[in-house]
C-alpha cells in the first residue's frame, strides 16, 4: 500500500488540529449550559446541541481546507463527500457525551484519517483539560506539541488498565463484564473513562498501560489508534491478530503487556446473566 507523503500528512494534521480546536471551543461554550439532551434510539446513547454544533464547526474547517475528493464520516451527520475516495475522515465531535452532560471532564473532539481503511492520522482534543493529542504515521505523537510515548510497565500485575461498556450491554451476552472482573483481579486496577478517544490518548502518553473494548464505531477509535501506534504502542484485535477496525473491538497496549492481555481475553468466559427489560423498575 502506498501512503500519502509526509508533507501531505503534516498539512492534513494542521488542518485537523484547527478543526479540533474549533470544535473544542464550541464544547467549552456549551459546558454546563445544555438545554437539549436526547437519546439516539439506544438507551444511554445521548446527543446534545453541543454535539451538533461542534460537528458543524469541525466540518466547516475541514471542508474549507481539504480537497473536494476526500470522504467524510461524522457521527451526527453521516457520510459526506466522495464515497469512492481512499481517504476517509472519521469525526466524533464529542466523544464522551454522557460524561459531558454530567460535567465529568473526560470527553474530547476526535478526528481520524483513514487511508484505504487504515488509520494514519489522528487528533484528540479535550477542551476542558486543554489537552491536544496529535499523531500521524511516521511523524510521532505529541501532547500539547511535546513528544509522548507509551509506558514501560512490563508486568500485568503492575499495570493500570481502562475499558468501556457498550450501549447494548443490557441486552447481549457479548459484553466485557467478566473480563473487567478478571483484569481487576490481575492488575493494579481497571478504570472506566467513558471516552474511547481519551482512553487511547492516555495509553499513548503512558498514563494507562492497556485498553480493550467492544461495540465501538470507527469515529470513536480511528484517531486514538494512530496516537498509540506512533507513541510506540501496539493495537490489534483481541486475539493479537491484525486489527479489523470495522468489528468495533480492539486491544491497545504499551506493547509490553500485550501478549498477557491477549491470553487473558482468550480464556475469560462471559458472565451468565438475565437481561433486565428497560421498563422494569429495577433497571432505574
Amino acid at each position: 500500500m502506498t501512503y500519502p507523503s509526509s508533507e501531505a500528512l503534516q498539512t492534513w494534521l494542521e488542518i485537523a488540529t484547527e478543526a479540533a480546536l474549533a470544535g473544542g471551543e464550541v464544547l467549552r461554550q456549551y459546558w454546563g449550559n445544555l438545554s437539549e439532551i436526547a437519546e439516539k434510539g439506544r438507551s444511554g446513547d445521548l446527543v446534545t446541541e453541543a454535539d451538533r454544533a461542534a460537528e458543524a464547526a469541525v466540518m466547516a474547517v475541514l471542508l474549507r481546507h481539504l480537497p473536494k475528493d476526500h470522504g467524510f464520516l461524522a457521527e451526527e451527520s453521516g457520510r459526506q463527500g466522495n464515497r469512492q475516495s481512499p481517504i476517509l475522515w472519521a469525526i466524533d465531535p464529542l466523544d464522551g457525551t454522557t460524561n459531558y452532560t454530567h460535567q465529568y471532564p473526560c470527553c474530547a473532539v476526535s478526528i481520524g484519517l483513514l487511508w484505504e481503511g487504515e488509520p494514519i492520522l489522528g487528533v484528540v482534543f479535550n477542551p476542558i483539560h486543554q489537552e491536544l493529542f496529535r499523531a500521524a504515521q511516521g511523524l510521532g505523537a505529541t501532547l500539547n506539541r511535546r513528544p509522548i510515548q507509551v509506558s514501560t510497565t512490563s508486568q500485568l500485575a503492575q499495570s493500570l488498565l481502562v475499558t468501556g461498556f457498550a450501549y447494548d450491554r443490557r441486552e447481549t451476552q457479548d459484553n466485557n463484564y467478566a473480563e473487567f472482573c478478571q483484569f481487576t483481579h490481575l492488575t493494579q486496577g481497571v478504570r472506566r473513562g467513558g471516552s474511547a478517544a481519551v482512553d487511547l490518548a492516555y495509553v499513548a502518553c503512558g498514563r494507562l498501560d492497556g485498553y480493550w473494548e467492544r461495540g465501538l464505531s470507527v469515529w470513536d477509535i480511528a484517531a486514538g489508534i494512530v496516537l498509540v501506534r506512533e507513541a510506540g504502542g501496539q493495537v490489534t484485535a483481541y486475539q493479537g491478530s491484525p486489527l479489523e477496525i470495522e468489528t468495533g473491538r480492539l486491544l491497545a497496549t504499551n506493547g509490553l503487556i500485550h501478549r498477557a492481555m491477549v491470553e487473558v481475553l482468550s480464556q475469560v468466559q462471559p458472565l451468565a446473566f438475565t437481561p433486565i427489560p428497560l421498563s422494569d423498575p429495577l433497571s432505574l
